[in-house]
């Protein structure tokens, strides 16, 4: 991607969060997962291609402490901060109410932003994630934050947690950004407050996602939720999986 193909929007608190737009339609948003980036998750896998090709106007940003975006390192800055910068992204690109797909992190902000903002989500697509959601993560993310920290990735002993350290230690990336975004409390919702979202919602994960489980017990905490399940992928080789984009694109022409 040119860098002059990026556009900025301000959040409320003045983080500016990159963002660019592919294509002409029907209007999609793309939230990447933790420690990637819209390059990365989205263009490089071929969905970006794949969906202004097939009629949608394409919005993908870097979520803060990701890719172009601002890189705060204090906890305090993302949490709740996430969502405005969705917010924030949407209405710079004229967006009122797109069709919305987060894979991982960006599933569970996908999440956030149908319950707090149902009227600016036509239908989502939560991937990357499943029964797991409902579990508390905050000791595994722990790991996950002191890993970032780590210089050696070969004194790391947790294997999910040495996992996403050479991921977030590729060139480019930010350690202490990304520590700090996963050190912050994150909200998560219980099966009977998803049921009240009258959304149409796919969630989709890989047949061996050890990290998100089956899809089908958080579809089916939704009204109106359907599940996907991906053969053979793990979190990492499911993303640009055919698929999961014929599934998608199945799910939006709804």
């Amino acid at each position: 991607m040119k860098s002059d193909d990026t556009k900025f929007a301000v959040s409320k608190d003045g983080v500016r969060i990159a963002y660019d737009m592919t294509g002409e339609g029907k209007p999609v948003l793309l939230i990447h997962g933790f420690a990637s980036s819209r390059d990365q998750n989205w263009r490089s896998t071929g969905w970006i291609d794949r969906l202004s090709q097939n009629g949608f106007r394409v919005v993908s940003f870097d979520c803060r402490g990701h890719g172009m975006s601002d890189k705060p390192h204090e906890p305090e800055a993302y949490g709740a901060h996430m969502i405005d910068d969705i917010i924030a992204v949407m209405d710079a690109a004229g967006m009122k109410a797109p069709d919305v797909m987060g894979y991982s992190m960006g599933a569970m902000l996908a999440i956030r932003l149908l319950m707090l903002h149902p009227e600016r989500v036509r239908r989502a697509v939560t991937a990357g994630i499943g029964e797991t959601y409902f579990l508390e993560h905050q000791s595994w993310r722990d790991k996950i934050a002191e890993a970032m920290l780590t210089d050696d990735p070969g004194t790391i002993e947790d294997r999910i947690a040495r996992r996403f350290r050479l991921f977030g230690g590729q060139k480019g990336k930010d350690r202490l950004a990304l520590a700090a975004c996963m050190r912050s409390p994150r909200h998560l919702y219980k099966p009977a407050d998803l049921k009240v979202s009258q959304r149409p919602v796919l969630v989709v994960a890989g047949e061996k996602d050890d990290l998100a489980g089956s899809p089908f017990p958080l579809a089916e905490a939704f009204a109106d939720g359907r599940a996907a399940i991906l053969p053979n992928k793990d979190h990492m080789t499911a993303v640009g999986d055919p698929g999961y984009k014929r599934a998608v694109l199945e799910f939006f022409g709804e």
